[in-house]
């Protein structure tokens, strides 16, 4: 006995559309506080400020370390709905 797939007519839905991001390899940089941060900005909202520049920073802390769960809930809290972040591997995984 051979199975038929039945076909039908319905077209694949299109391919959505590639987001390009652009981001920083990081946020906390003292020379920033001269140069691209306002003047007087404490740095703790260094982070909700460069969210509202780039769309996408890289965590480079993830490299030396790991961090907490709240520590990523409280960047997320930062940062717009539509921000992402980039994680760099641990040094672990990548230098061996």
């Amino acid at each position: 006995m051979t199975a038929i797939r039945a076909q039908t007519n319905k077209r694949a839905a299109p391919a959505a559309r590639p987001t390009i991001r652009v981001g920083v390899g990081g946020w906390a940089f003292a020379p920033w506080r001269k140069t691209f941060y306002p003047d007087g900005l404490p740095h703790a909202q260094e982070l909700a400020f460069a969210s509202r520049q780039f769309n996408a920073i890289e965590v480079n802390g993830t490299y030396y370390s790991s961090f907490t769960p709240a520590t990523f809930e409280k960047w997320r809290d930062q940062t717009p709905d539509e921000f992402f972040f980039s994680l760099k591997a641990t040094r672990y995984a990548t230098n061996r």
